[in-house]
């Protein structure tokens, strides 16, 4: 005799198991104890929610991490927590849901998350999606509560918990959990919901002392990366850009948690792409390569990084001369940064640099000044993007701030944002000499500013052309190594 009836988390392709087996499944089975220990960072995570706790005194707070995205079919990507939600918990677990409850005296946090599947049940060895057979062993909620320092309530409550909410003096961070926006409306246009959404951006923009070490630990990795790949990149032959992608993906899955984000790798004209990621193409003795590449560590804190390399292993006079001018922008931007320092200056510090430089290339119609004037900004034509955004658990961190704390707002010590000033030179662009058409160039470190200034913590990486060519030929020397 069979079932007919598929139980939670079975698949349309799992077999349907006869009574005699199932009952066979369900005894015979040891427990498997599970050491936990309370996470040093915890205390950080308390912090923090103090913190959005006094920012919002008297309301409710719903703050979801999503789920799991489908791929094809019954398969997913890899989960990764949502951002402030992991900020404020430590929580991996997909579905999980944190509420801040309104009290008196603050606020009283309650994490939901779906506790583990014991070999007392038939979901230990018939649930695909959650059965412990199938994925592992899970907490209970004793050991999240014990891991995180926060008190743990079963998933499975968490519909009674939002249906005791009330709306007027609930705000949710929207957009991650469809089961969550539904059950709590937005109330009138939306603007409370999108000002939690703000406030956790701006709480997240400084970054304390074990978040700059997590940055650090990511940074390294990303190193340890980039030398990988400069050991495999030969000089005299060509290689497909996807082989530089996963020599620096080994790395970055193997000593952290995954890639920060996907990686950019172009050869030639594939280089000039701002948001080239196909990586299908060939690298070629003579051009130069463009390898704008991240390592998330494990507790999720990512680094962005690109350099430049000269393929044969030496620039050309040319190539020299562009690559010098994006060094001499991004330095003079480094050189700015300080705590009370405007976001704008930094910005029009290397604007100015990269268009003094066009100027000297002879490719700007009129002068320098005529170029900068906010009314026509031609020296954009040739690097579109910014000179940097914010860093720490997103690629692009705290994009949730307001343009009067971000783009329009004053840099603070313990923020951590990117360097990257760039000029590219389209294959097709006719406004440039034949000799520049199909040049691409970006330097990108992650900067750490401090009481005093800032601290490179990219460092670790060559910047200046000179030191490009000598570390080059140091990593090829060395050659390929095991992780």
């Amino acid at each position: 005799m069979t079932e007919d009836r598929p139980a939670e988390g079975e698949r349309p392709h799992d077999p349907h198991f006869p009574e005699k087996f199932l009952e066979f499944m369900r005894g015979g089975w040891a427990d498997s104890p599970l050491d936990v220990l309370t996470l040093p960072q915890s205390v950080n995570y308390a912090r923090r929610r103090d913190q959005l706790s006094a920012a919002f005194p008297g309301e409710n707070l719903v703050i979801p991490t999503g789920g799991e995205k489908t791929r094809a079919n019954d398969t997913t990507y890899p989960f990764r927590p949502g951002t402030d939600f992991f900020w404020l918990t430590g929580e991996h677990d997909p579905e999980s849901v944190l509420i801040l409850r309104a009290t008196a005296s603050g606020h009283e946090s309650v994490l939901y998350v779906r506790p583990r599947s014991p070999k007392d049940t038939d979901a230990f060895f018939r649930n695909a999606m959650h059965g412990e057979l199938w994925v592992g062993r899970r907490h209970t909620l004793a050991e999240k509560t014990a891991e995180l320092g926060v008190e743990t309530a079963d998933l499975s409550g968490l519909e009674a918990a939002l249906a005791d909410l009330a709306p007027g003096r609930t705000r949710v961070l929207r957009t991650f959990d469809e089961a969550v926006d539904k059950a709590i409306l937005p109330v009138g246009d939306g603007s409370r919901d999108t000002e939690l959404a703000k406030v956790l951006s701006e709480l997240r923009l400084p970054k304390d002392e074990w978040e700059i070490a997590q940055l650090q630990d990511a940074c390294d990795i990303t190193v340890r990366g980039f030398e990988d790949v400069a050991r495999i990149l030969p000089a005299d032959r060509s290689v497909s850009e996807r082989l530089l992608e996963g020599i620096f993906a080994l790395r970055a899955r193997h000593d952290g948690n995954d890639l920060g984000y996907g990686s950019i790798v172009g050869n030639g004209p594939h280089a000039t792409i701002l948001h080239w990621t196909r990586n299908n193409g060939q690298t070629n003795p003579g051009d130069l390569i463009l390898m704008d590449m991240g390592a998330e560590n494990h507790n999720l804190y990512t680094a962005d990084v690109t350099r430049t390399l000269p393929v044969n292993g030496r620039f050309s006079p040319l190539q020299r001369q562009v690559y010098d001018v994006v060094y001499a922008s991004q330095q003079a931007g480094i050189d700015v940064i300080k705590p009370g320092v405007e976001w704008t200056e930094i910005k029009n510090t290397c604007n100015r640099v990269l268009a003094e430089g066009l100027y000297d290339l002879g490719v700007l119609p009129g002068t320098v000044e005529e170029a900068l004037d906010p009314e026509a900004q031609y020296f954009r034509r040739w690097t579109l993007h910014g000179f940097g955004h914010m860093l720490g658990l997103d690629v692009h961190d705290c994009a949730n701030a307001s343009k009067e704390n971000y783009h329009e707002g004053k840099l603070d010590t313990g923020y951590v944002l990117t360097v990257e000033p760039g000029l590219y030179f389209q294959a097709e662009d006719e406004l440039v000499p034949a000799e520049l058409r199909g040049v691409g160039i970006r330097i990108e470190d992650d900067i750490l500013v401090t009481d005093s200034g800032s601290v490179n913590l990219s460092g670790g990486l060559p910047r200046t052309s000179a030191e490009v060519e000598t570390w080059l030929g140091e990593q090829r020397e060395a050659g390929p190594r095991l992780p």
